[in-house]
């Protein structure tokens, strides 16, 4: 073919780029991919705000473009989707739902659905019998109305017609149902560990339901229907024993795959070589392409989250590029003007009503035989209903093997958005958090079914209104004369230091988020948890033994290797595996290890909004529990001159963004009490290391009290709000800081105090600290306690890189504000002073 002056040159020669040429196709196709793959990510934008699968979306642009609305401006179809370049397209697309129904069976876990045998066989198959059932009922009446008459398609039996519209009525969409769990925290949930069964088993025999229903509508007679069943067999058999054992063997042999996670390039190769294989073989005997990488996907290892490692390196490119395209074509099919009578609407509405009903219907009963509430039932069944993404694409199969018209397609097409778009809302209002926080305190027998605690049950005299009054703590003018003001304060009772010991700290539970936080979370470990066993063993003074548990807390996002991995979240071998790979897990690990400290841990994948749910899942409310994290300062307020012209406290509220509002909701509904240390930079800082070269009396001090911090400070900071009535909040802060003093050479206390208590107050507190003769133990006495941070430097003016320890005493009802007054006021000292703050505060109870 001779190359026109026109085609070299392009637009400038006058070249129309929309104009399909056979000699330059990719023109045209990535026109159509940007358009397509733009316009889902528009639609999404607000359906993801009503948690809808990214499918949903997907195929709507599919609708938009199609016949039934961009289809009617003039020249838009024949312009930008002519019928010669939908072969381009199409070719682009199947290769993508291949790799797709790939990864979709890397998400088969095997040994899931044997470890929840009962429930994956009872739910599975029972949600899945009542549908196909009521399908093939109406399934006559489809065949009657659009089946038989209709000249444009190559006549089938009857039989096949009616297992297609069986499956589609009774098949789930594991990969959006997973999605779905993950989004409504129910991954660990009894619901979600049943559901997730019931939808591995329901996703295995749904495709070897459509590939029947294919064979037997490409078969000319039953013979060849026999063959082409048992050539699929056999390959799959060879597929999982030979081809399985001798992967397994190669990767162990000659590679560090397996102990890594980490596919290595030639692996990835052979792996992929392997899927196209296989589709090829699946498609020559007459099956279809997707099913062949499918059963690759259930064979591939998942030693050390394996599977996991090898979506990640598909993912993107299939889920941005390759799927939307898939699911655009399979909307561009959708023509709704072609509803155009009564009938086609009334049996739309009706495969939707037997779908949500067959499903709904035969997932409760299912998990009623497996012993469920009513409510957890229900939301079993609903969560069955969800199509999405397996929906369309058996669909397309259907239309592409001319089993079902172009109508009945687009009648499916709206019924698998109704279902797939209800599922969320009904799970939801059906399952929601209060009765799943509701249903486990009964199961734990914390309450009556009507909210009564047991406790209380037969205590009618009971008196409990003292003991969950707020604490009034009146506070002294600088002039020393009581003002008017009262602060209120969450507290149980009023408490005094003489119930330190009731708040033993014997666990810490650091919360890692990145990398940055590692070093302080470290230091902070080393200091709270190191145990010293020749401390002499006296209730009161000594020193203790401290358990830590780590938790890495990570973003959900709607790559498939998350939902991978969330999807495994269920066994022991998924902690091993996910622990062992975490580096930041790991620098922990190590470092507990070489302090001889007991260390567990265990990895969060979910959504930022289910983020504090999570946390409060995996601690209990108990006193000894310490919930810990680590941040800069510098991460919660940007540096620029707009913020820096606030006090910190009016910044905070300015500078609203996700980390505000995520330690905000801890310091108000953690399950156990929980400390954030808010760091300068200041661990080795050099400011430091200047001011005890410049004060050689420091320095000789510093030498002399043998401390063994990790902190690079010697000192800790305590600052109690009053003496006489303390908080709980309060007595935490002094029970980190008594535990901190183990490692530590000098502890200053300032307290907000009347002259007349000081000597009991002083002499508490110093009895409190004389387990360490070593400690230079200085209480200081705040005067004007509105202007305390002035007085703080005025009686220790070198406090850089020094660590202050305080009680955020906010409200209970100031969901506002993150911090209390007094906390603001030293975060703005911080912040000038550079030293770092820990904020604790007690549980809500």
């Amino acid at each position: 073919m001779a190359v026109t002056t026109s085609s070299v040159a392009g637009i400038i020669a006058g070249l129309n780029p929309l104009v399909y040429s056979a000699s330059a196709p990719y023109t045209l196709f990535l026109f159509q991919a940007v358009f397509i793959i733009l316009l889902c990510s528009i639609i999404h934008i607000p359906l993801s705000k009503l948690q809808q699968p990214r499918v949903i979306a997907e195929v709507i642009t599919g609708i938009l473009l199609g016949p039934s609305v961009m289809g009617h401006v003039p020249n838009f179809t024949t312009t930008c989707f002519s019928a010669a370049s939908i072969p381009s397209l199409t070719l682009f697309a199947n290769i993508g739902i291949i790799l797709f129904l790939f990864i979709i069976g890397l998400e088969v876990d095997v040994k899931f659905i044997i470890k929840n045998a009962k429930a994956a066989v009872t739910v599975g198959l029972i949600n899945m019998a009542v549908p196909f059932a009521l399908g093939c009922g109406i399934a006559k009446g489809f065949y009657e109305h659009y089946r038989v008459d209709d000249d444009t398609l190559k006549p089938i039996d009857f039989t096949t017609y009616m297992v297609f519209i069986a499956v589609a009525l009774c098949i789930t969409a594991f990969p959006v149902l997973a999605r779905i769990l993950t989004e409504l925290n129910l991954i660990g949930d009894r619901v979600g560990t049943i559901v997730l069964a019931a939808g591995i088993t329901n996703d295995l025999v749904g495709w070897i339901l459509l590939a029947l229903a294919v064979t037997l509508a490409n078969a000319s007679d039953g013979i060849n229907t026999l063959y082409i069943l048992l050539l699929t067999v056999a390959w799959f058999l060879f597929l999982s024993y030979p081809v399985r054992l001798t992967m397994k063997f190669l990767l162990k042999r000659y590679t560090t795959d397996l102990q890594s996670g980490e596919p290595s390039q030639i692996s990835m190769m052979l792996i992929l070589v392997l899927v196209f294989i296989s589709a090829f073989y699946t498609d020559i005997i007459g099956v279809h392409p997707i099913f062949g990488a499918f059963m690759v996907g259930v064979i591939v290892p998942r030693d050390n989250g394996y599977v996991i490692k090898i979506t990640e390196k598909l993912e993107d490119l299939v889920h941005i590029v390759m799927i939307p395209i898939y699911f655009a074509l399979a909307g561009l099919s959708v023509n709704l003007g072609d509803l155009s009578q009564g009938i086609d609407w009334a049996y739309t509405i009706g495969i939707i009503l037997l779908a949500m009903f067959g499903k709904i219907s035969g997932g409760f009963f299912a998990a009623k035989l497996n012993k469920l509430l009513w409510r957890e039932s229900l939301a079993v069944g609903i969560l069955m209903s969800c199509k999405g993404i397996v929906e369309i694409v058996v669909l397309n199969v259907g239309l592409n093997s001319g089993i079902i018209s172009q109508k009945v397609y687009s009648m499916f097409i709206v019924m698998a958005l109704v279902t797939t778009f209800l599922t969320t809302p009904l799970a939801l209002l059906v399952y929601p958090v209060s009765y799943r926080e509701k249903r486990d305190k009964f199961i734990n027998g914390e309450i009556e079914w009507d909210g009564t605690p047991i406790s209380q049950v037969d205590s009618k005299s009971r008196t409990s209104s003292t003991a969950n009054e707020d604490v009034e703590i009146i506070e002294e003018s600088s002039d020393g004369v009581t003002n008017n003001l009262i602060k209120k304060v969450r507290g149980r009772k009023e408490l005094t230091i003489e119930n330190f010991k009731n708040f033993k700290l014997s666990n810490l539970i650091v919360l890692v988020k990145s990398l940055e936080s590692i070093s302080s979370l470290m230091n902070f470990v080393h200091d709270f948890a190191s145990f010293d066993l020749d401390e002499e063993d006296d209730e009161y003074h000594s020193n203790y033994e401290v358990d830590v548990k780590a938790i890495h807390l990570r973003e959900f996002s709607s790559r498939t290797s998350h939902l991978l991995e969330a999807s495994q979240a269920q066994g022991d071998d998924y902690f091993e595996e996910t622990n062992s790979t975490s580096s930041l897990l790991a620098i922990l690990r190590i470092f507990t290890n070489m302090l001889n400290i007991h260390f567990t841990s265990y990895s969060i994948l979910a959504p930022t909004k289910n983020h504090l749910l999570s946390i409060n899942e995996h601690i209990s409310n108990e006193n000894s529990n310490f919930l810990m994290a680590s941040v800069p300062l510098k991460k919660f307020v940007p540096e620029n001159e707009y913020f820096s012209s606030m006090s910190l406290g009016a910044a905070l509220l300015e500078a609203e963004n996700s980390d505000i509002s995520f330690y905000k909701k801890l310091f108000h509904s953690a399950s156990c009490s929980f400390g954030l240390l808010l760091t300068n930079g200041n661990i080795g800082s050099k400011k430091y290391d200047d001011f005890v070269s410049e004060k050689p009396k420091a320095r000789k001090q510093l030498t002399r009290q043998g401390s063994n911090s990790n902190f690079g400070l010697k000192s800790i900071n305590l600052i109690l709000n009053h003496e006489n009535v303390l908080t709980e909040s309060d007595l935490l802060a002094l029970n980190v800081v008594f535990k901190l003093g183990f490692n530590l050479a000098r502890i200053n206390v300032f307290v907000k105090s009347s002259p007349a208590s000081r000597t009991s107050f002083d002499q508490q507190i110093e009895k409190l600290f004389n387990y360490n003769s070593h400690i230079d133990l200085s209480i200081h006495h705040l005067k004007d306690s509105n202007h305390f941070a002035d007085e703080i430097q005025r009686i220790r003016p070198n406090i850089s890189a020094e660590l202050f320890v305080i009680a955020n005493n906010i409200a209970k009802d100031d969901i506002e504000n993150i911090f209390d007054k007094n906390v603001n006021q030293l975060l703005d000292l911080s912040a000038s002073e550079n030293f770092d703050v820990l904020i604790v505060k007690a549980a809500q109870r």
